[in-house]
């Protein structure tokens, strides 16, 4: 696990503290470079010469800009600024298209000292507007509406229109959460089909931070694949999150994580803190695992997930991969198959080790679980697995995982 403390924000509205620096400017003013006259235009001062003593030398005198050095760093500066300059018009169009589809999301949840139910404790969270299997809905987090009724939940659009959701799905296990949405004229985000995200990739969060509504991140993408985080209770059971160290605070929760060609390629969801606000390490729900749960939850009310029905090794290590004749730890090993399952059923032994899943490479234990979390049951998948010194391909027809872990 890892050693810092990783929040999942949807907290209690609050103001924001507001800070005035002082000082910022004599700072500037009194610790900069020391210029000679001549490097501001002056004429030079006279050296005072006490009699019978020799003038006084400056040996940096001759160190200030001329006017042709100035004129050539300007025209540099005029070059440098204009590639700039087209990357923040980028950045403003990204923003203008993305921003109309960012909702703030208000919550009104029972408090968990009263016994009378009655709501008590205001939460705020963000989401986007998009469309799933037909229906205009907001993408946000699970625990941003979870525990509120329908008329306990406001959203407010960019334009300040308000709505009450029509209808609410969640799925604990990823910590998705969609609502229903009717309204006029409500713009849709565009979400990214063909995710190609790269790390170092540039990328935008947009939510609302301590309640400052449609505020926007710049960052990169720091790392994919992070399936190992301790959130909340540990309910979040299926995790691949992308980790961005553009600002996410409390209140970026369910806001989206956006491409440079304005599409919607994750899902706010956590940072990691020993502060309790961004320290550059956030973490986002990759919109293929997003959409793969939406698109169930609003044609089916609830989320059917394959089952492979194989205990995979957590401590693979180079003494057991030795064994196995293999060069280092590599995929996933299976330590144990369920009776009866679809593995068994294929033929899966103990000691196979998963190299492929899908013609994807498997890096490790998590990572195979994650990918059969986001394969609809009732498929058959393509399994590169080594054994006995040589690699094959098993077919493998999944099952429901429903049906074997009731």
């Amino acid at each position: 696990m890892l050693s810092f403390s990783v929040t999942l924000w949807a907290d209690a509205v609050s103001r924001p503290a507001v800070a005035t620096l002082f000082g910022v400017a004599a700072f500037a003013i009194f610790n900069g470079p020391f210029l000679s006259p001549q490097a501001v235009g002056q004429e030079p001062l006279s050296p005072i010469v006490l009699e019978g003593e020799q003038p006084l030398i400056d040996p940096f005198s001759g160190r200030g800009l001329t006017d042709s050095e100035r004129d050539r760093l300007y025209a540099e500066i005029a070059i440098e600024a204009d590639e700039l300059e087209r990357r923040t018009r980028l950045l403003r169009k990204v923003t203008a298209l993305v921003t109309p589809t960012v909702v703030h999301i208000d919550t009104k949840k029972p408090g968990s000292n009263d016994s009378s139910g009655e709501a008590s404790e205001d939460e705020s969270g963000s989401g986007v507007v998009t469309t799933v299997a037909g229906q205009t809905v907001v993408l946000t987090n699970r625990h941003v509406i979870h525990g509120a009724g329908l008329d306990d939940i406001r959203i407010r659009m960019d334009d300040g229109r308000e709505y009450r959701p029509t209808r609410v799905w969640t799925d604990p296990a990823t910590d998705i959460g969609v609502m229903a949405v009717a309204g006029e004229r409500l713009q849709t985000a565009r979400v990214a089909t063909e995710v190609q995200l790269q790390i170092g990739d540039t990328v935008l969060a947009i939510g609302s931070p301590f309640g400052l509504a449609h505020s926007v991140t710049l960052g990169i993408v720091s790392a994919k694949g992070r399936r190992d985080l301790d959130l909340g209770e540990g309910s979040v059971r299926f995790q691949d999150f992308i980790q961005t160290d553009a600002a996410i605070n409390p209140g970026n929760s369910g806001g989206p994580l956006v491409n440079m060609r304005g599409e919607v390629v994750g899902i706010n969801t956590a940072i990691a803190s020993n502060s309790g606000g961004s320290e550059g390490i956030g973490f986002a729900i990759p919109v293929s695992m997003v959409m793969f749960v939406a698109n169930q939850l609003v044609e089916h009310g609830t989320v059917s997930r394959a089952y492979l029905g194989v205990t995979l090794d957590r401590r693979f290590s180079q003494r057991t991969a030795t064994r196995l004749d293999l060069v280092r730890p590599m995929g996933a090993r299976v330590s144990g198959v369920t009776k009866g399952g679809p593995a068994e059923n294929a033929g899966i032994r103990i000691d196979d080790v998963i190299l492929e899943y899908n013609g994807l490479p498997v890096e490790d234990d998590d990572h195979l679980v994650s990918l059969v979390s986001t394969t609809p049951a009732n498929r058959t998948v393509a399994l590169r697995v080594f054994r006995e010194r040589r690699s094959e391909t098993i077919q493998v027809p999944v099952g429901t995982r429903a049906a074997f872990e009731e």
